[in-house]
């Protein structure tokens, strides 16, 4: 994200307008620039909110009024949209348009709100002379057919889970490396995708079940989560060594003796340098010098 001052200066740059212009105004001049391209454009792409099978349209919902103008200004109006995104009814829109605005920008509901049902017709002086809708599947049936998995493709894509989750919020969208970044990311990704080269987003989580918590549509993330964990070690994405190093864990673990035999440095010099796996994606490990069974002893063992 650029602050009102970076967007002043990037205008100031590829525009030549004055690099001390209010936030205002530079909405001025983004509006008087980008109408020109809409005028001249011969196609218009976008996405969908939802399918409305029953009337066989599209629901598109915004905040800025780009869609709308990319439906219909352009001559051809070309729709992108997973196929998880069909809602039997156009009652239903009622529903969804108003839950996706409230969770996703706490609003009632967004400024614009378009049903689009297809080209313009003959009678008619606004939208586009022809329109596709391209249904995307790219994965969605392998979720579906997963019995555990299926529930992710309830998401409604509002971003709840993303504003609620710690890790999220610390390191930002752009570190995924994925389409879908946050809880619903990492859950989906993988399978769509690829497991073995996306795994370790299910991982880079603290399970804290936030996202879970304030899901638009109940989705159970954490959970997911952990299936995503046990799918990539049953499928055998995980390293030999990285299941060595939880076998020699769990023995340690299971032995109070073992636990106590060195301090906190050397566990952090074996856990940090020889296991250099768990850095790839990780932060350093931290000991304490001494474990909470020795401190133990020592404050009582009078």
């Amino acid at each position: 994200h650029k602050s009102k001052e970076d967007v002043a200066k990037l205008f100031a740059e590829k525009l030549g307008t004055d690099p001390k212009l209010t936030p205002e105004e530079l909405t001025l001049v983004a509006r008087d620039k980008l109408r020109e391209k809409y005028v001249e454009a011969e196609v218009g792409i976008t996405g969908a909110n939802f399918i409305i099978s029953d009337i066989g349209a599209v629901a598109i919902t915004e905040n800025e009024g780009y869609a709308r103008l990319s439906c219909a200004w352009p001559k051809t109006h070309i729709v992108i949209v997973g196929i998880e995104k069909v809602i039997p009814s156009v009652t239903d829109v009622g529903l969804f348009w108003p839950l996706l605005s409230t969770f996703g920008t706490g609003q009632k509901i967004t400024a614009y709100n378009s049903i689009v049902g297809g080209p313009k017709q003959t009678n008619e002086t606004d939208g586009p002379e022809e329109m596709v809708v391209i249904l995307l599947d790219n994965n969605r049936t392998t979720i579906l057919a997963n019995p555990k998995q299926r529930e992710s493709l309830y998401c409604i894509r509002c971003g709840a889970c993303l504003n609620a989750c710690p890790v999220y919020k610390n390191i930002g969208g752009h570190a995924y490396g994925t389409t879908y970044s946050g809880p619903i990311g990492s859950v989906i990704t993988p399978h769509l995708q690829g497991m073995e080269e996306y795994k370790h987003l299910s991982f880079a989580s603290s399970l804290c079940g936030n996202c879970t918590e304030v899901c638009a549509v109940k989705i159970n993330l954490h959970e997911l989560l952990l299936e995503n964990r046990n799918e990539a070690v049953q499928s055998g994405y995980i390293s030999f060594g990285e299941k060595f190093a939880w076998k020699i864990w769990k023995r340690a673990s299971l032995n109070r003796s073992m636990m106590n035999m060195s301090n906190g440095n050397i566990k952090n010099r074996i856990a940090n340098n020889i296991f250099k796996g768990w850095k790839k994606h990780r932060g350093e490990l931290h000991f304490s010098k001494k474990t909470f069974n020795e401190m133990w002893k020592e404050r009582f063992k009078g």
